[in-house]
């Protein structure tokens, strides 16, 4: 910590909780509580059950979520792949040409992920890519929009990369081949595993751009919460909400796991 005085680390704290609950944990909490209550009409909610939980995790809810689950690891692993191999191949180029590829990439980003999502319908409508009414124009879709952040987070890893190790397997005669599977890849393992858990994450929450896509038999889980909430049933829908939360959490957590594994070795 970079406060060292008792005072200032309790003032750092205070300010920490001060903001903290307010805007993160409260809102989450209030989430939790509706997914436990049927009726809130004064300040806290009453009627508490777990009825709610019943209908989140089978029928249609637990589709959806199994639908958010393979659309976001098709996504993420696509995402990785593709940037993984733009950011080992822009390290080679020059400033520039490494500018303008950082733009490519970055452009669905800067861009509302409705827009993204209405360039894939209209691009990928008619033969001889016609994708619209399936699967893959949705998966299409969040690997767009979560690629760019695979590619900078492995980009950066590979400016830290100590070049030693690669010269040194060379100068042993070692092929390029070699010195990339057995010596870059594993050097970023660490990074690859963080750029996994947050393409993973933001593809799990996407919605923008699945309201445009998605067809009725691959229908993702926030695209559910909406529906539910917007026919006034938002006790469900929280409920519902904290499935897909719980969900990631526990999806991140393996992967940190994996990612601290990774970093040891």
């Amino acid at each position: 910590m970079l406060v060292h005085s008792r005072k200032g680390k309790w003032a750092t704290w205070a300010l920490f909780f001060a903001l903290f609950l307010p805007l993160f944990a409260l809102p989450l909490l209030v989430i939790v509580a509706a997914s436990f209550s049927t009726h809130w009409s004064g300040a806290f909610p009453s009627g508490p059950t777990a009825e709610h939980y019943g209908s989140a995790v089978r029928g249609d809810s637990l589709q959806a979520l199994i639908t958010s689950l393979v659309t976001a690891v098709t996504a993420s692993l696509l995402a990785l792949t593709v940037g993984t191999w733009a950011a080992l191949a822009g390290a080679a180029l020059k400033e520039r040409g490494k500018r303008v590829l950082d733009a490519l990439f970055m452009l669905p980003v800067a861009v509302p992920s409705v827009v993204v999502g209405l360039a894939i319908l209209v691009a990928f409508s008619r033969p001889p890519m016609l994708l619209n009414g399936t699967r893959w124009i949705v998966i299409l879709a969040h690997t767009v929009l979560v690629t760019a952040f695979a590619h900078q987070s492995v980009s950066a890893a590979i400016v830290r990369l100590d070049p030693a190790y690669e010269q040194a397997a060379a100068g042993l005669g070692a092929r390029p081949s070699y010195v990339l599977w057995r010596v870059r890849l594993p050097l970023l393992l660490p990074s690859l595993n963080a750029a996994a858990g947050l393409c993973f994450a933001l593809s799990m929450g996407e919605l923008s751009a699945t309201m445009m896509l998605y067809p009725p038999d691959w229908m993702p889980l926030p695209v559910q919460i909406f529906t539910a909430t917007d026919r006034g049933s938002l006790f469900t829908g929280s409920a519902v909400a904290v499935v897909l939360m719980g969900t990631t959490l526990l999806v991140l957590l393996a992967v940190s796991r994996i990612r601290t594994r990774a970093s040891f070795r």
